[in-house]
C-alpha cells in the first residue's frame, strides 16, 4: 500500500494547492498581464523599429519574471512545471532575437 500512497500523494502535490484545490489555471498576475500588453503594443509599431524592440524586450523580461515566480512559488508542481517550460520556451525565443 506504500507505492499506492505515494503515487497518491504526489498525484495530489502535482495538482492541489496547499488547501486542497485543484489549481490549473490562476487568475493572471501582474508580470503576465505586462507580457500580454507589452506583446500586444509591440505589434502596433514597425517590426524592427525602436519602439517595437523595446516592447518586445520588455514583453521577454516579464515572462521570465513569471517564469521565474512560477517555479520557485508556484502553487503546485503543475505550476512549477509550467514556468520551467515557459522559461526554456523563453529562452528559446531569447536566442531567436538575437540572430
Amino acid at each position: 500500500m506504500g507505492m499506492n500512497q505515494d503515487a497518491a500523494e504526489l498525484w495530489d502535490k502535482f495538482w492541489r494547492d496547499d488547501k486542497g484545490r485543484i489549481v490549473i489555471w490562476q487568475t493572471p498576475n501582474l508580470p503576465l498581464i505586462g507580457w500580454a500588453v507589452f506583446t500586444i503594443a509591440s505589434l502596433i509599431f514597425n517590426s524592427g523599429s525602436a519602439a517595437s524592440t523595446i516592447l518586445t524586450w520588455l514583453a521577454v523580461v516579464a515572462l521570465l519574471y513569471w517564469a521565474y515566480l512560477e517555479i520557485f512559488k508556484g502553487v503546485n508542481y503543475f505550476r512549477r512545471l509550467l514556468g520551467v517550460i515557459v522559461l526554456i520556451l523563453n529562452i528559446i525565443s531569447i536566442i531567436n532575437l538575437l540572430h
